[in-house]
């Protein structure tokens, strides 16, 4: 789940720094969003999109709990498949069981701004997701979250001299981590780019989208299931 780092070898025969099919798996975890794990995005929005988009191309179903403010159109261009996705605004006071309930069913789950998490609900659903092997991915703050994302600094691009059309936000991305992620990462992106995906910021700052690899199997349509 998530890209796989592709690690290229000079002519001398050291090891290159490894490049990914997507600038997210410079500050993730061996690269990619590893199943049964929770990732947090900082409160930003667009990178919380960006993760569901990478968590979910090698699967079919994702799930939305407590994000009422969550856009259909900015899912849909961050490469989310509006087909397969379930939102559940107001999940009430169980929230609690209502989000391990969608763990245990669904391979992707974004969570918003759900209260005040005990100890031992956090240990609770961490077991959910890691025996179910979903990835939960949290718009702010998560307790036990193996990767901590956060945009550090923004610039929107494309309007000049008060006028134009904004092409994309170029973003500054940190993480900290549990373990082996511990050590900070950063790492420069368009997020989102003009097509609304996330993309490479290139030496020259050019801007180059980045593929979302469809499922077989599964077509793709504007539809996405409200419950509750």
């Amino acid at each position: 789940m998530g890209v796989r780092p592709v690690v290229s070898v000079p002519a001398g025969g050291d090891a290159a720094e490894p490049t990914y099919a997507s600038p997210l798996g410079a500050v993730l975890p061996e690269g990619r969003i590893r199943p049964g794990t929770a990732v947090s995005a900082g409160g930003d929005m667009p990178l919380l999109l960006a993760l569901a988009a990478e968590a979910s191309a090698d699967t079919v179903g994702w799930a939305a709990v407590g994000l009422p403010h969550l856009g259909a159109l900015a899912a849909k261009a961050a490469g989310l498949d509006l087909a397969s996705g379930m939102r559940i605004d107001d999940p009430g006071r169980q929230w609690a069981q209502v989000l391990a309930t969608v763990a245990e069913a669904v391979p992707v789950v974004l969570v918003g701004p759900l209260g005040t998490m005990p100890d031992r609900i956090a240990r609770r659903l961490a077991a959910v997701v890691r025996r179910s092997g979903s990835v939960l991915l949290a718009a702010g703050s998560w307790q036990g979250a193996e990767a901590r994302l956060q945009v550090v600094s923004a610039v929107w691009e494309g309007v000049g001299d008060g006028h134009g059309l904004l092409r994309g936000r170029r973003v500054r991305v940190a993480a900290t981590g549990r373990g082996a992620a511990l050590a900070p990462r950063y790492a420069e992106m368009w997020l989102p780019g003009p097509d609304g995906a996330v993309a490479p910021v290139h030496a020259e700052g050019v801007y180059e989208p980045v593929p979302v690899p469809a499922v077989a199997g599964r077509e793709r349509g504007p539809v996405l299931r409200v419950v509750g």
